[in-house]
């Protein structure tokens, strides 16, 4: 499990680095490694970066459940 959620954050900070680079620069880094939007490894690592996103918000709501966000907020 703790394998899963290390690759799927690191799937989404690819993403968020792309989406960064296409709002700024109207760049898209995934499709200019991987041949255009259009490629299937494109679309494959989009699909990917999607999926671990949604993988991701198992443990932002664990962590909701468990008290992890209230403690924090009283450590200021």
């Amino acid at each position: 499990m703790r394998a899963m959620n290390l690759i799927t954050l690191v799937l989404v900070i690819i993403g968020g680095i792309n989406w960064g680079l296409v709002g700024a620069f109207q760049f898209d880094l995934v499709a200019a490694i991987f041949g255009g939007q259009e490629s299937v490894i494109s679309r494959l690592i989009y699909i990917l970066v999607g999926l671990s996103a949604l993988w991701q918000l198992m443990p932002l709501v664990r962590s909701f459940s468990e008290g992890e966000v209230a403690a924090e907020r009283h450590t200021h």
